[in-house]
């Protein structure tokens, strides 16, 4: 494991441990984060803990045409019982993800230092946020960041059934018609394979990170 210091660096991700776990310390600059996203490494750290940075093997991604949509989503989305925005409440959407009670979960990932370090990135334009609104009410939505051709999602939020759905959807939708490649989703969980995300090996990850992207 690396120790990082002030040095805008990280090692390459084929020396992250067998959990993923690639480096720790360093900070939360705007500069150091999308150094990482571009490099296929994100943060994930309890409040306690000092920042450990990630790059899993493998990798849990969506190809847009693999996504799920099942016939109840359909009749959902067609009703138009949610209206959905991109962008319009940032802050609102990370602080909600920040709040949500997740089943096996005590607590949060998400520190008040996260949300100050991604509400700098979306000032930035790098980080993206999807609203669902039901009668003028947030009900739910997700972030991630935006490399230009791949989005690296972070986390959702649902108070009501099917809104973290919608939004996935929603943004899936919209980065496939904008030529986006690929949605970053991570690491494996139940939730996302139902919506036809899957596991690839971090070098395949890494190559179509690669190809598509680049940090000016």
């Amino acid at each position: 494991m690396y120790f990082l210091n002030k040095e805008l660096f990280f090692p390459p991700v084929s020396e992250a441990d067998a959990d993923g776990i690639l480096a720790v310390g360093g900070d939360l600059s705007p500069e150091r984060l999308l150094l990482a996203y571009y490099s296929g490494i994100f943060p994930w750290f309890d409040p306690k803990e000092p920042i450990f940075w990630w790059s899993p093997n493998p990798r849990m991604v969506l190809f847009f045409d693999e996504l799920v949509v099942s016939k109840s989503m359909r009749n959902i989305l067609n009703r138009n019982i949610f209206k959905v925005t991109f962008n319009k409440n940032f802050r609102e959407v990370i602080l909600n993800c920040q709040k949500i009670k997740r089943n096996g979960q005590s607590g949060t990932w998400i520190t008040n230092e996260m949300i100050e370090a991604y509400c700098r990135l979306n000032e930035l334009g790098k980080a993206k946020s999807v609203e669902v609104w039901q009668d003028e009410v947030l009900v739910g939505g997700l972030y991630g960041i935006d490399l230009g051709t791949v989005f690296c999602g972070e986390s959702m939020f649902s108070k009501v059934p099917n809104a973290s759905k919608v939004a996935f959807i929603t943004l899936v939708n919209q980065l496939k018609e904008t030529n986006y490649k690929l949605l970053d989703c991570q690491v494996y969980n139940n939730h996302l394979e139902s919506l036809g995300c899957r596991e690839i090996e971090r070098d395949e990850f890494m190559k179509i990170l690669k190809a598509n992207t680049s940090l000016e």
